[in-house]
């Protein structure tokens, strides 16, 4: 049941996310390593994006307006009952969409496309306490890569995602076939790139922050290494590399690798001027700037990715695992929600999963491994957002599904 907008602000300030709930028979959809299970937090809720959970365990989810006329904004879930299931759902911002979401002990942090909002909070409460100040404003948004994430650093650091307006910056005409690329890009001045600001001061321009990282496409997936205070960035790598370019049908579907950087304040992940080859393991120039497939040119002094995954599988979501409730192998990895490919055809679409990357003092080891995928047909659920609870059960949202899952382990 959920509570009217009336009853909201009734409603128990101490949920009972904290207790293991009852999972579904088919574990609502997903198909999970052995003993886990999922329960479906709640569905019908329009384009929920990137989420964070409160100390309480309310779920907060970023969304965008959706097609069926669910405003945007933030809404925030609550089980009262234990069950695993929201019965309280509120709403603030409503109409403005967005992606973009992190919570601090006083604050809720909210990113539509073209500024960043901080909304002033009281542990436990459903609603703001005041109006929200603007921390960042005028981002670059209306063509291209508009969403926003954004991560709060341990250095009172915010730091925020501003996607490419380009494929891979030809200036003459985007995604048209055999135009060359503008050198220098000048695009990346102003996107393609991860920004810093200060998280408490108000009306900061881009100019007013610090460009942390440069040469990313669109570098969405930001989240942080609570061991090292690491940013990181799952980006989504160019597409058409067969259409526009003629490039064998294989060569364009299996490239260029979607990467996970680490930012260190310098790095250079290389667009639009190189790509990552997952089957070469090594940064190549793309074709806008010569590239034939194989000349690397001065691509390998670029910032290289620290994992890679196979081509379009678009990450939109990474999250480091902080909690103890899971197995010890998973502790310190970091889980990525992949929205699925496109543009892989004539050969079957892929991704739509979540995969998880073992971490170890700061550094991936051994392999990824697929998490969670869907049970059903491969493209029927679109990951979206990850957060991790206080009781260390991984939530799971997604967009074009319009629901939010709760992962939790039975200890055997």
């Amino acid at each position: 049941m959920r509570l009217s907008v009336s009853a909201l602000l009734l409603a128990s300030a101490s949920p009972a996310a904290a207790q293991a709930p009852k999972c579904a028979a088919d574990n609502a959809g997903w198909t999970l390593p052995k003993g886990f299970c999922a329960v479906l937090v709640g569905d019908s809720l329009g384009q929920v994006r990137h989420l964070a959970v409160a100390p309480n365990g309310d779920v907060f989810a970023a969304r965008n307006p959706s097609r069926n006329g669910v405003p945007g904004g933030v809404i925030v879930l609550r089980d009262t009952t234990g069950d695993g299931k929201a019965d309280v759902i509120a709403t603030f911002f409503a109409g403005a969409g967005g992606s973009g979401i992190a919570l601090a002990p006083d604050a809720v942090y909210f990113a539509p496309n073209d500024r960043v909002l901080r909304f002033p909070w009281k542990p436990g409460a459903l609603a703001p306490s005041a109006p929200p100040d603007s921390i960042a404003e005028g981002l670059p948004a209306g063509t291209g890569h508009t969403s926003k994430g954004i991560v709060l650093g341990k250095d009172g650091a915010l730091y925020v995602s501003f996607g490419s307006a380009t494929n891979s910056c030809q200036g003459a005409g985007d995604r048209r076939p055999n135009v060359p690329g503008d050198k220098p890009c000048t695009e990346l001045e102003q996107r393609a790139g991860v920004w810093r600001f200060d998280a408490r001061k108000t009306h900061q321009k881009p100019a007013d922050g610090r460009r942390w990282a440069t040469g990313l496409r669109n570098p969405m997936a930001l989240s942080l290494d609570p061991a090292t205070g690491t940013v990181y960035a799952g980006v989504h790598g160019r597409d058409q590399l067969s259409e526009n370019w003629g490039w064998p049908a294989e060569a364009g579907r299996e490239n260029p690798a979607e990467t996970i950087f680490a930012l260190t304040g310098g790095t250079d992940g290389g667009w639009p001027y190189c790509y990552y080859d997952p089957r070469r393991k090594q940064m190549l120039e793309n074709p806008e700037y010569g590239g034939d497939g194989t000349k690397a040119g001065d691509c390998d002094q670029r910032s290289q990715p620290v994992l890679s995954f196979p081509a379009h599988w678009a990450p939109n979501a990474t999250l480091f695992y902080t909690g103890a409730q899971f197995p010890d192998p998973y502790r310190g990895g970091v889980f990525i929600a992949f929205h699925g490919s496109w543009n892989r055809a004539p050969a079957p679409q892929e991704g739509y999963r979540v995969v998880f990357a073992p971490f170890k003092d700061g550094k991936p080891v051994g392999t990824w491994e697929t998490f969670a995928a869907p049970a059903g047909e491969p493209t029927s659920i679109r990951p979206s957002g990850l957060a991790v609870g206080p009781d260390g059960s991984l939530y799971i949202g997604a967009d074009a599904n319009g629901k939010i899952w709760r992962v939790v382990y039975r200890r055997e």
